[in-house]
């Protein structure tokens, strides 16, 4: 009903000023006005001076948001290759600030020098080779010392030596959660095919395979610290995107194919809350939600929970309703706490014996209500039969 209401107020004031321009067209009958349509010097000079104020406007939205928004982007990145990554970034910022305020300055300011006036001819020639090169050269060169700095830094982050040991770990994306799958004690994974999902196995992993016997599945990911993870992505139905905003890591997860990606962490869960802005940011959060809970509690309504940091996996692809809500909780623990956590963890192979052992009823067990049940109902069907046949021969 609101947003109605601010329609018709919008499309009401939108009628009172057409009513106005037509009342102030009225009042111009008769006198002297240049009907011409060429702008005189006075429209150019406000002209220049309305390009002028444009800059200016520009100029300062920039540095507000920077104020305003600047302490929201990524803090201290938790993977080796993340200060690559940021440094990138921030040369790629760097770059593009400068050549914004370079080229905006000389757009306004020559829009307000050469500006119409009445004594003044344009300058007309057909080209400049001195202009075609500085406008030619110049960026080539930069964005080639860009695009070589990327690719330097791409090729550093995706190596992952064959002999080197490194911990592998499969993340399967389906609409709207993640799955996590180990390799086991033998560090490969077993093979997968979406036809052979059934039951538990939601993952479709190959259990003929000798290496799919020791791998284990879980919903949380845990990471050791200081260790290489080579991370293998598969996806079930639609594109997703697997997104570690604090290792500085992404990764397209496509249906039909394999994609990859490796990194070390450099911090556990533990030692990053502890980092100063960390605690800062949360206390912060903390705060806000203490408020909103204040006067959630004062409507009848349940107070929020206190905000915890950990790492998540983020999916960063649109795909489908539930998209803002597919995520997985990722741990980075100490070596000695990952090797712990694991072994408490069961194989799939034993999660699927024990699901068919589940199944299946135990032998010499008591026979469930409906076993009885349909025992009794069997028994007095066979008396009443015995009870008419020996009547029948009592009769005659």
């Amino acid at each position: 009903m609101t947003s109605l209401l601010v329609i018709i107020v919008l499309v009401l004031l939108a009628v009172a000023l057409w009513q106005l321009t037509k009342i102030f067209d009225l009042t111009q009958v008769g006198s002297s006005s240049d009907d011409s349509q060429v702008a005189s010097d006075n429209d150019n000079n406000v002209q220049g001076y309305i390009m002028f104020g444009f800059l200016a406007f520009i100029y300062i939205f920039t540095i507000y948001g920077l104020l305003k928004w600047g302490n929201l982007v990524l803090h201290t990145p938790a993977s080796e290759h993340g200060g690559l990554v940021d440094n990138l970034m921030n040369i790629t910022w760097v770059l593009i600030f400068t050549v914004q305020v370079i080229t905006q300055g000389l757009l306004y300011w020559f829009s307000f020098k050469n500006r119409g006036n009445k004594d003044r001819k344009a300058l007309f020639f057909a080209d400049s080779n001195k202009l075609e090169a500085i406008w030619s050269i110049i960026p080539s060169v930069v964005l080639a010392c860009l695009i070589l700095y990327g690719l330097y830094a791409w090729n550093n982050i995706m190596f992952v030596d064959k002999d080197e040991d490194v911990i592998e770990i499969e993340l399967y994306a389906q609409q709207f959660k993640w799955t996590a799958r180990y390799a086991g004690q033998d560090n490969v994974l077993g093979k997968a095919n979406v036809r052979l999902i059934e039951g538990v196995n939601t993952l479709g992993v190959d259990m003929s395979d000798p290496n799919a016997q020791d791998d284990i599945v879980v919903s949380e990911l845990h990471i050791p610290k200081g260790k290489k993870v080579h991370f293998k992505m598969r996806s079930q139905d639609v594109l997703h995107s697997a997104y570690f905003p604090h290792f500085r890591a992404q990764m397209n997860c496509v249906p039909g194919m394999v994609t990859e990606f490796a990194f070390v962490p450099t911090y556990t869960t533990s030692e990053y809350r502890e980092l100063p802005f960390m605690v800062e940011k949360v206390a912060h959060i903390n705060k806000l939600r203490a408020e909103k809970s204040t006067e959630l509690v004062a409507k009848g309504g349940t107070a929020l929970d206190p905000y915890t940091f950990d790492y998540l996996l983020l999916c960063n692809k649109i795909c489908g309703a539930s998209h803002y809500n597919m995520q997985m909780k990722v741990v980075v623990d100490t070596p000695e706490d990952y090797k712990k956590w694991l072994s408490e963890k069961t194989t799939l192979a034993q999660d699927i014996k024990a699901a068919k052992a589940a199944e299946k009823p135990a032998e010499g067990a008591a026979p469930t209500t409906d076993t009885a049940a349909k025992v009794i109902d069997t028994v007095k069907t066979v008396v009443d039969t015995v009870k008419a046949a020996v009547a029948k021969v009592a009769m005659k």
